[in-house]
């Protein structure tokens, strides 16, 4: 960064000035300073443009009324040709309205000619401001891509784990699932030959444990791939509702009010997903006697909620609170263009909120 305290920098000045007397001042103070400066000077809005565009400067000073125009002018072609440089004015009584006038449009600073011996400190100050918020925007902008960077990073991770579940859930279909049928049918044919009282007990007792693998392993396939969701986002809610309340012995109530059912599929799995976690915090933390899932819908957003009436968040363990599971869900809809919403309050429960907007085609066909 160019400065006055170094004698090896040199900082460029383009000074808009129709008065030569005025420049000659304002180089005979830069001269008292051991700094190497170089002041150029222009008096015509299209050669100040044309300087601009040709050479580098460090910063423009002005005076605000020249001929035909004014700093004000100028500074205007500055912003419409992305010219960035500090822009100070360096000018006669312009009145308090003008000079705020010219710091609310963007310009740097105002100065008083006057007061020409403060240039140099004006000037310095203007640069380092100036290259505080080209920084700032650098920094800004760099977060901005690692935020998208994480979010498609998020998205893969999502749809890779979704890929490995429908796998791991057709191996178990396959293989475990035609295992276990044949097994069924190998006892079934004991059954039917055997004689004996206490061989008959026994393959009775194998036959109910059969079934409860049977049974686990759909309800894992189940979780690991919803295929209800085939059947649409309606039974695939309820169909959690009710395996929630038989394994939990929990009073789970669901509400459904869509304007259309033709959601996008990587939006229903988000929901169902969301549905799905928001549950197994309940069973896990909540305390809960009672729960209320609702969905719905109107011509901009689908939402989902899950309440309870259980021991809220903030009572949890220090390790339960804010976990894994809530982050996973706020990045997984943000996949879809979506955010998740806790609220909670102390003994009187905890509510997850899901909103996704809805594309324009799902809008057009809401409202069709």
């Amino acid at each position: 960064m160019p400065n006055f305290s170094s004698e090896t920098s040199c900082l460029h000045i383009l000074h808009l000035e129709d008065s030569l007397p005025d420049h000659e001042l304002l180089l005979r103070e830069f001269k008292k300073s051991a700094a190497t400066v170089q002041l150029q000077r222009v008096d015509q809005l299209d050669v100040f443009v044309e300087t601009l565009t040709r050479e580098q400067f460090d910063v423009v000073v002005a005076d605000y009324r020249l001929v035909g125009f004014t700093a004000l002018d100028a500074w205007q072609v500055m912003q419409e040709r992305k010219i960035r440089l500090p822009f100070i004015l360096l000018s006669g009584a312009i009145g308090e309205s003008l000079a705020v006038q010219a710091i609310q449009a963007g310009i740097s600073d105002y100065l008083p000619k006057d007061d020409l011996h403060k240039v140099r400190h004006v000037i310095q100050r203007a640069i380092e401001a100036h290259q505080l918020l080209l920084a700032k925007e650098r920094a800004d902008a760099d977060l901005a891509q690692s935020e998208r960077q994480l979010a498609q990073f998020a998205e893969h991770l999502q749809a890779t784990i979704e890929q490995e579940r429908a796998a791991i859930a057709r191996e178990i279909h396959d293989d475990v699932g035609g295992s276990l049928a044949a097994i069924r049918f190998d006892i079934s044919w004991v059954q039917r030959h055997c004689t004996d009282p206490q061989m008959l007990q026994h393959l009775q007792a194998a036959t109910v444990m059969l079934q409860q693998a049977i049974e686990a392993s759909q309800r894992i396939m189940m979780n690991l791939r919803p295929a209800v969701l085939d059947q649409g986002l309606t039974a695939a809610i309820q169909w959690l509702q009710a395996s929630f309340s038989s394994r939990r012995g929990i009073q789970a109530k669901v509400h459904i009010d869509l304007l259309t059912t033709a959601f996008p599929a990587n939006v229903e799995l988000t929901i169902f997903r969301t549905a799905q976690e928001a549950l197994t915090n309940i069973s896990k933390y909540a305390k809960c006697t009672e729960v209320n899932i609702c969905l719905s819908s109107d011509s901009s957003y689908v939402s989902l909620e899950v309440s309870d009436n259980g021991q809220g968040i903030s009572e949890m363990l220090p390790s339960q609170r804010g976990g894994f599971g809530l982050k996973g869900l706020k990045e997984r809809a943000k996949t879809v263009g979506g955010w998740v919403d806790v609220s909670s309050t102390p003994g009187a429960g905890t509510a997850i909120t899901l909103m996704i907007p809805l594309a324009p085609q799902v809008q057009q066909t809401a409202q069709s």
